[in-house]
Formats: structure tokens, sequence, C-alpha cells
């Protein structure tokens, strides 16, 4: 079969959503969002085959790789058998998967004399239960709870949690920029496109049909988050999250508020991986994830080119 792919733009988001909820997969992948998002790091394309699957190519450093197809998971096999013949036959390249989710992972049961799966042990997505995000009940979130608390004090009658939407897009672009101007030099080559990410999404929030929320202190957005509702999962992923790190408490606050007030329907929620990062890794666990959505990374390696 001829697979033709092509770049993945925010108008792709109506014809693309449907293919996300065609079989259960909690990892934040599991959204269009996030494809968008990544699209210019990862040099995004995708094709479409017989309506029935989604199939991804991307590249890093000039290498392709791709994705688990987006399918019903008893296609699950033919789909993946067709990608594998496109990197042997059109590519001529062993087939690589990175990020493969979990339960694609298990269905399909590869044979490990012809393909290897390793777990991405520092790529796994932390899952919470919302209400407990929401409430910040019990001793586990004590501490945050307290967080929440003196900022809730310190801030009294200062701030104001707001739904956002396109027309503050230049609040946000305020914002990142002085985010980014405070991280200075020394900073890591996948952020600068996460801010580029996020200057795509916010020109396009109308056919997104994102949801942003974002904290005002004193008239200035202070804090933003952006996110994706997997309905399949009943979970909410957030892509984005920042906030003026000395404002204390803020974090706190615009987590609960952001799933209050966008997510009120989610059961489950992915915060997403911590990247292998010591203080992300420790700062995702204080808040007591419930589960991970691991990821795999799959190898062809009886190709003979």
């Amino acid at each position: 079969m001829n697979l033709v792919f092509k770049k993945v733009d925010a108008e792709d988001i109506v014809k693309l959503t449907p293919y996300f909820n065609l079989r259960s997969n909690r990892t934040c992948d599991s959204v269009f969002l996030d494809s968008f998002l990544w699209r210019e790091y990862y040099n995004v394309r995708y094709a479409l085959v017989e309506g029935k699957a989604l199939l991804w190519l991307m590249s890093m450093d000039g290498e392709e790789h791709s994705a688990m197809p987006m399918c019903r998971q008893e296609d699950l096999p033919v789909y993946f058998n067709m990608m594998v013949d496109y990197f042997n036959q059109v590519l001529k390249k062993p087939f690589k998967i990175y990020l493969a989710d979990a339960e694609a992972v298990e269905y399909l049961n590869l044979d490990p004399e012809r393909f290897s799966v390793t777990e991405q042990e520092d790529l796994k997505d932390y899952l919470y239960d919302a209400q407990a995000l929401r409430t910040l009940a019990g001793k586990k979130l004590h501490k945050k709870k307290n967080h929440l608390n003196g900022f809730l004090r310190e801030y009294e009658g200062r701030f104001e949690y707001r739904a956002l939407c396109c027309s503050d897009r230049h609040d946000v672009w305020n914002f990142l920029t002085k985010w980014r101007d405070k991280k200075g030099e020394e900073v890591e080559e996948h952020l600068d496109y996460e801010v580029e990410g996020i200057h795509e999404i916010l020109k396009n929030c109308a056919a997104l049909c994102v949801r942003m929320g974002g904290v005002y202190i004193d008239g200035s957005l202070e804090a933003f988050t952006i996110g994706s509702f997997n309905s399949m999962e009943k979970m909410a992923v957030i892509h984005i999250e920042k906030a003026n790190p000395e404002i204390h408490g803020l974090y706190q606050f615009i987590n609960q508020q952001f799933l209050i007030h966008e997510f009120p329907e989610a059961e489950l929620v992915n915060r997403e991986d911590d990247l292998g990062l010591e203080g992300l890794r420790k700062a995702k666990m204080s808040y007591n994830p419930v589960d991970f959505a691991r990821k795999y990374l799959v190898l062809q390696k009886d190709f003979k080119g």
C-alpha cells in the first residue's frame, strides 16, 4: 500500500480526533493536542488508511521512527505490520517505535525473535485521582493543602482564576517571554520547541478547542495551564502548566482550580512524564500518583536491508 504522510495542522483535529478514541490508551499521546504541540520538535506526520487507522511518521536528528497506530485494538496487528513494511520496503530501515503505550504492547505480544521491547522508564506518565487533586484532602496531600492555603491568605482579594480564551493569547505570550527570559541561556532545547508549540496552540486555539486556565494577580497573568480531555478514559491530560515560581502556593492553586472549573467530568488526570529529571520526579511523586502510563521502545531485530 502506498502510504502518503502529511504534516499535522490545526485544522486536522476534526478528522483525526475520532481515531484517538478507538482503543484504550492512558498516555498523554492519546489526545490530538500532544502531537500538535510537539509537531516541529518531532517533525510529526500522519497518514489515514481506509478510514480505520491513523499512522504516524516522526523523525529526530534525521532518524525516522513511528508511534503506535491509532485504530481499534483488534486491528493493531494489521496496521502495525503495515508500518513495518513501510519502514522496510520504502524507507529501507528497521522499524522503530518510541513511546509505545502499554495496552498496545501487551495486546500485540510481539515475537522476541523479531522485536525487542524495552520500557522507557524515564518517560512514563504520572496518573492521579482527579477528585483527590480537586480537594487535596487526606494526609498524603496535606502539605499541598498547606501551600494552597498559604497562597489564599497571602494574596486574598488580589487574585482571580479565569478560563482563558483566544483573546487572552497576548497575556500568555507576555507571560511566556518573561518565563523564558528567567530561564536564561542554560536551557534545554526542547523548552524552546515547547514555547513555539504553545504559540501555535494560541494562534489556532479556536480550531483546536483547547481548555485553558490562568491566574491573574493584581491584574497580571502569573500562571496558566493548557489541557485536553480523553473521553474514553475520562482523563484530563495536562500538557502545559507554568507559574511564577516566586509566588508560593501558586502551582497548587492553578492545578486545583483548572480541574475544578475546566474538567469537572474527569476521573483521572495525566500530568505527563518527568523526563528523568530528579526535581521533576520529586514534584510529581509528591502529588501521590495512583498509577503510571508506561511506555516502551520497540525495535525490529530481523530487518535485512
